[in-house]
């Protein structure tokens, strides 16, 4: 009997970094040896992750384990989401014409702007005394 294939890929949203490896199996899913309901407690977060599996009518085929990093519960659960997308288009690319249009490939690229020297934040200014 041969192995189940697994493909790997990594997602990203603002400081949060996924590695994500998906096999065929039967919808299990780790995240930072955790179970999927106890690292993610919320249903939103939760569907968010599932997302890219409900479009591809997919849900409970593909094993996932999943390391996340950085940022918060909700930037993970994005990084997770871009990094199965990602996958599933390895498995076959004809899953790419479902997932692209849900924008689930595109990577967020909104970040945190730099605080500017010799001011309290990035774009705050501190208060200003003509006298």
């Amino acid at each position: 009997m041969p192995a189940t294939e697994t493909k790997s890929s990594t997602g990203r949203r603002k400081t949060a970094v996924a590695h994500v490896w998906v096999s065929e199996g039967t919808g299990e899913m780790t995240i930072n040896s955790l179970s999927f309901e106890e690292y993610l407690p919320t249903i939103d977060l939760q569907n968010s992750v599932i997302a890219p599996f409900q479009t591809l009518n997919m849900v409970n085929k593909f094993d996932v384990k999943a390391i996340v990093k950085g940022g918060g519960k909700h930037a993970q659960a994005i990084a997770i989401r871009h990094a199965i997308s990602r996958s599933l288009t390895l498995f076959d690319p004809e899953h790419r014409k479902l997932i692209k249009p849900e924008g689930f490939l595109t990577r967020d690229p909104r970040m945190k702007e730099r605080k500017k020297p010799g001011r309290p934040g990035a774009r705050a200014r501190f208060q200003f005394s003509k006298r």
